[in-house]
C-alpha cells in the first residue's frame, strides 16, 4: 500500500514522521503496536537491514522469514527484513535467541513490540511493565483512536489501573484528557503514534490529545496508509 501524508503537508514517510532511528527502537501501548511494527519494517527496509522481534509475546509474521535460532540468524544474514524469536507456547514467538545489543550490531533497525495489550486500544500498565529494553534509543506508544467515547471498562487494558490513573469510573469514556493523564503519570514514552484515526471526530480527538502532550505526536491510520505530523 501506497503511504502518504494528508493537508499539504511535504511527502514524508512514516518512520521520518516518527523519528525512528538507527538502533534499536520500542514500541508499546495499545491499537496497532504489531501492525505498526510490520508497517515500518516494510518500509525501513527498503534500504536498510530490518529485524522485528519482542521482549514479550508476539506471533510470528507469516510473510517474512522467522529466525528462532542463532545459526537461523546466521543463514538469513542476506535477508533485508525478517523476525526473530524463540518458539513460546501458543504459537508464538518470545525473545529473540540473541541480545538485542547483538542484534543492533547485525541490523541497522531493531523494532521491538515491547508491551501487550489483549487488543485494546488503550492501555495502562502494570508493574512489570512495558518491558523496554536498556538498549532502546526511542520509546513510541501506540493510541488506538477507537478506544475514544468508549468506557474505560471496554477500551482499555488493565481498566482498573487506567481509571485509577485518570481520575476517572470504569464506566466513564475515554476522552483525550483521560488518555493524556494517563500517558502523563506513566511518562513511559518519548513519542506517540495515533492509530486508526480516518474520521473527523477521531482526527479532533487526536488534536486535543495532542495539545495535552510535550512530546513529538503523528497520527493517521495503518489501514488506509494516510499519516500526519500534529507536533
Amino acid at each position: 500500500m501506497k503511504r502518504r501524508t494528508i493537508e499539504g503537508e511535504c511527502a514524508m514517510t512514516l518512520s521520518q514522521l516518527l523519528d525512528i532511528r538507527p538502533g534499536v527502537t520500542a514500541v508499546i501501548g495499545g491499537g496497532g503496536k504489531t501492525s505498526l511494527l510490520r508497517a515500518l519494517g516494510r518500509e525501513l527496509s527498503r534500504q536498510h537491514r530490518v529485524v522485528l522481534c519482542t521482549t514479550t509475546k508476539i506471533y510470528p509474521f507469516p510473510d517474512l522469514p522467522c529466525a528462532r535460532t542463532a545459526a537461523e540468524l546466521n543463514a538469513l544474514a542476506g535477508e533485508p527484513l525478517i523476525c526473530t524469536g524463540t518458539d513460546a507456547p501458543g504459537g508464538k514467538l518470545t525473545v529473540p535467541p540473541v541480545s538485542l545489543t547483538e542484534l543492533a550490531r547485525i541490523y541497522d533497525y531493531v523494532l521491538v513490540e515491547a508491551d501487550g495489550s489483549a487488543g485494546r486500544p488503550m492501555k495502562a500498565h502494570a508493574a512489570h511493565e512495558p518491558v523496554i529494553p536498556p538498549a532502546a534509543r526511542r520509546r513510541l506508544l501506540v493510541v488506538g483512536a477507537s478506544g475514544f467515547g468508549c468506557p474505560i471498562e471496554t477500551a482499555a487494558h488493565r481498566p482498573e489501573r487506567y481509571a485509577a490513573l485518570a481520575g476517572a469510573a470504569l464506566t466513564d469514556p475515554v476522552t483525550p484528557q483521560t488518555q493524556a493523564s494517563v500517558m502523563l503519570a506513566e511518562d513511559l514514552h518519548d513519542s506517540v503514534y495515533l492509530n486508526q484515526v480516518e474520521m473527523p471526530a477521531a482526527w479532533a480527538a487526536a488534536e486535543e490529545l495532542t495539545r495535552r502532550l510535550d512530546c513529538p505526536v503523528a497520527a493517521g491510520s495503518l489501514h488506509q496508509g494516510v499519516f500526519r505530523r500534529l507536533r
